[in-house]
């Protein structure tokens, strides 16, 4: 299917970034939290799951940093996760202050069969949407996420106060 080069819906049609970003990161939201219902999960859980899986042990910090989230979020959102068993966290040895987060056995099988879910849908977003775009818009996003990103654009803002 080839998706047009412009949003045809004048309705749709944002002058506004942040937005249109929200707007897209709510459908999409809508589309996973559908596929990861045959496991359990909603999309922001799987992509925890998923953080925590790559980082190993992450402090609690680390993770609500990689995760662009603060520790109140990430603390209410882990929370359904500890409930079900999927996560712990656990003292760190090196700084008894932080948490590590972890996941459990069955936290590693629900990350396996989830991953299986995630694959699907990446698959078929591709296809949908186009290889080249994808890597292009997860390269735009990932920068917009960026600490650096942040960092230039609220100092361009201040600068035009000016």
């Amino acid at each position: 299917m080839k998706r047009p080069s412009f949003c045809s819906d004048p309705i749709a049609v944002s002058s506004c970034a942040n937005g249109s970003v929200r707007r897209a990161s709510r459908r999409l939201g809508q589309i996973y939290d559908e596929a990861f219902t045959e496991c359990g999960l909603k999309a922001t859980q799987y992509s925890l799951l998923s953080q925590i899986a790559r980082s190993g042990q992450p402090k609690m910090r680390d993770l609500a940093q990689s995760m662009v989230m603060d520790l109140s979020a990430l603390g209410h959102t882990l929370k359904p996760l500890m409930r079900d068993g999927l996560v712990e966290l656990q003292i760190d040895e090196s700084d008894r202050r932080s948490r590590r987060v972890l996941l459990t056995q069955a936290g590693q099988d629900k990350y396996a069969e989830a991953r299986h879910v995630s694959d699907r849908v990446q698959r078929v977003f591709d296809k949908t949407f186009g290889a080249e775009e994808t890597v292009k818009l997860r390269q735009a996003l990932d920068y917009i996420a960026s600490e650096g990103f942040a960092q230039s654009l609220l100092g361009e803002l201040k600068a035009s106060e000016a």
